[in-house]
Order: structure tokens, then sequence, then C-alpha cells
């Protein structure tokens, strides 16, 4: 049994570089201006994502606890595939509406249940402490996948969006093998008869996350945080475009800050060591600034701080998993796991389509500079209360 667990953490290395493996990642807001769509409704079908993952975020994980990690994974990855195909055929927002609703379902099937299994693969056979080194393999695995894809995307993109959605749905279904492979892992319930109850399970987590406080800080903290970020990444690809970039040079820009977001993995351990405590207080700080500096209007200095906006998030996420999961028990992990999302996508419903809106009527460089002046203020009254 412990070797079939052991043997999740590599099958997942496999199944992560797959599933992030997205091409359309670096292309789809380029590919609804091509359809016609103004930013503002770029950022309505963005937000709709979101009100979807708020809402199926936490009963996905529920049924994640309760009825399996793997089986949830796995249907996950088919909605993958048949959002792509949505995607495909659309021509206006409804039916991006449509497409993205079926993506959100299929993000929130697969982020609290994946983290869930590999973390708690690790607890049940006594490795729990090297699941930060775990995570930030793993999150070195995404970058550079993620990194390939958005090159390999915009390649193809140049010559037609529709080789890239049609390679999105292979993949998708190619990565249900790896899913299909995995173990799941037992979990020791305090009563093995009783019947499973989604009502109890439901008012257990809220008991554990109103009796931390610790486990609330981190469930409101990072999810702002890496709203600010996204928000930047995914307008990132319009601004870049409107800085007279073409979808290869875009592409380029995508993959030299999927590098810094590589180093950014490996050496997190390292900055951690220097920073101790503060980590993410500082890492935070130089995400602010660098969307401050993005926002320039110099394609040089925006590219340079680009990836470097990259690096910081690739340096803080896997300080939130880890953080989080050491928190949590096995039986209610992927639930609290998917508030944390849950949260994340509250925030994006009420920024992404503002920013949008902002990016049409003045324009991206002034929305972009807004956020990055927030964030480090933010940050900056974090720590004033904190050293009270």
């Amino acid at each position: 049994m412990n070797n079939k667990l052991k043997r999740n953490v590599n099958i997942d290395y496999i199944y992560c570089f797959i599933k992030n493996f997205d091409i359309s990642s670096a292309i789809w807001v380029l590919y609804m201006v091509h359809k016609g769509l103004p930013l503002w409704q770029i950022g309505i079908v963005e937000g709709i994502f979101h009100i979807a993952s708020f809402l199926f975020e936490v009963p996905s994980g529920a049924l994640a606890d309760l009825f399996g990690r793997k089986n949830v994974i796995i249907v996950g990855r088919l909605c993958s595939a048949i959002s792509a195909v949505i995607n495909l055929v659309s021509n206006n927002i409804l039916g991006f509406s449509i497409g993205f609703t079926i993506s959100a379902l299929s993000y929130n099937l697969n982020s609290g249940s994946e983290e869930a299994l590999v973390y708690d693969s690790l607890k049940k056979i006594g490795e729990e402490k090297s699941y930060l080194k775990v995570n930030s393999r793993l999150n070195l695995i995404i970058e550079i996948s993620q990194g390939l894809a958005t090159f390999i995307g915009g390649i193809l993109a140049e010559y037609s969006y529709v080789y890239c959605y049609i390679t999105v749905i292979i993949i998708s279904l190619l990565s249900m093998i790896p899913a299909m492979l995995f173990k799941e892992v037992p979990m020791d319930r305090e009563d093995n008869n009783d019947k499973v109850s989604i009502k109890k399970h439901f008012k257990v987590c809220y008991d554990i996350i109103k009796d931390n406080k610790e486990i609330l800080k981190n469930l409101i903290y990072f999810p702002v945080i890496f709203t600010f970020d996204t928000i930047v990444f995914f307008y990132g690809q319009q601004y870049f475009s409107e800085l007279g970039l073409n979808k290869i040079e875009i592409s380029i820009v995508m993959l030299f800050s999927g590098i810094f977001s590589c180093v950014g993995s490996i050496t997190c351990e390292k900055v951690i060591a220097v920073f101790k405590e503060n980590t993410k207080y500082a890492i935070s700080i130089l995400m602010g600034v660098s969307i401050v500096m993005i926002s320039s209007k110099n394609i040089v200095i925006s590219i340079i701080f680009f990836a470097i906006m990259n690096y910081a998030n690739s340096v803080l996420y896997p300080i939130q998993s880890a953080s989080l999961n050491k928190l949590i028990p096995s039986e209610q992990r992927a639930t609290i796991i998917s508030i944390d999302s849950m949260i994340f996508s509250f925030t994006m419903v009420c920024l992404f389509p503002v920013c949008g809106l902002l990016g049409d009527v003045f324009n991206l460089h002034i929305t972009f500079f807004i956020l990055g002046i927030i964030q480090v203020i933010l940050i900056v009254l974090l720590i004033n209360r904190k050293n009270k």
C-alpha cells in the first residue's frame, strides 16, 4: 500500500505536466478579441467563470472528500475537453459563457482534489514534511508546462485558433490516462459506521475554520494577492498587443516569464530561508511593484517586470499550499482547499470585469498602475498592523 501511495506523487508529476499544457491560456483573450468581443465583455465572461467556480468550488471539494479524489479528477478532465469544444465553436458572449462555466467546473473538480490526494498520500506514509519540496517541484513542472504551452499556443494562433483548441481537446483527454492510475488514499474517519453526511461534513469544516484564525488569514490573504497577478497576466496578452507585439512575440514574452517562474519554483526554499516568516510580505510587495512597472508602456521594462511578477507568484504558491495544508485535517482537506479557491473566484468576479471596463474606458496602462499601487499599499498596511 505504501509503495502505491508514494507512486501517487510520481504519477502526479506526469499528470500535472499534461494537465497544465494548456495552449489556450496565453491566447484566449486575443481569441475573443478576434471573435469581436470588447474587453468589458471578455471581463464578464471571465467573471462568469469565477461565479461558476465560486458556486461549484466547495461542493466539488466535498464530493472529493466524501466519494474519492481520483474519480472527481477524472470527471474534471472530461469537462475540460467539453469546454474546449464549446469555446472552439462559439462566436458570442453567450457561447463563451457556457464554455467557461463548464471550464470552471473542470477547474473546481481538480483544484482541491489533486492537492489533497498528494498531501494525504505523503501523510499516510509519514512523509508530509517533504510536501513543500514536492509542491515546489510540482510548481516547477507547472511553469515548464505552461511556458511551453503558451509559446506553442502563440505560434499556432498566428496560423489558426482552430489548431489551438483542437490541441486543447486532445490534451484534456490524454490527461485522463495518468489520472486513472492514481491510488485513492483511505481515510481514517472518526466513525466509519456513520453514513456519509454532506451536512455534517460542512459543519466540521466550518468549525475548523472558525476555531483556527490562522487558516482564515491564509484563506483571505493569498487569494487576494493571486487575483492581482492573474488579472495582469490575462489582460497582459492584450496589453502587449497594444504595445505592438504580434502573437508569436507575445508567446515569446510568456515563455520568457515562464523561465522566471521556473526560477521562482526552484529558489522558493532559499527565499524562505532568507526572509523566514516575512517571505509572503516581501514577495507580495515585489509583485505589486512589478505590476506598477509593467504599466510603464516601455516595452523592455514591461517585459522584464512581467517576468519578475511571475517569479514572485511562483515563490508564493508553494508557501500558500504548505502553510494551509499543515493546518487542515485529512478528512476535510479538499473542501477547505476549495474554500481557498472559492475566495479567489469571488475576488476575480469583483475585480476582473471592472479592470476590463477600465481598460476599455481609459487603457490597460492606467488599470495596471492602479492595481499595483493598491497591492503595495495593502501589504504595507498589513505589515504595520502586524508590527503593532
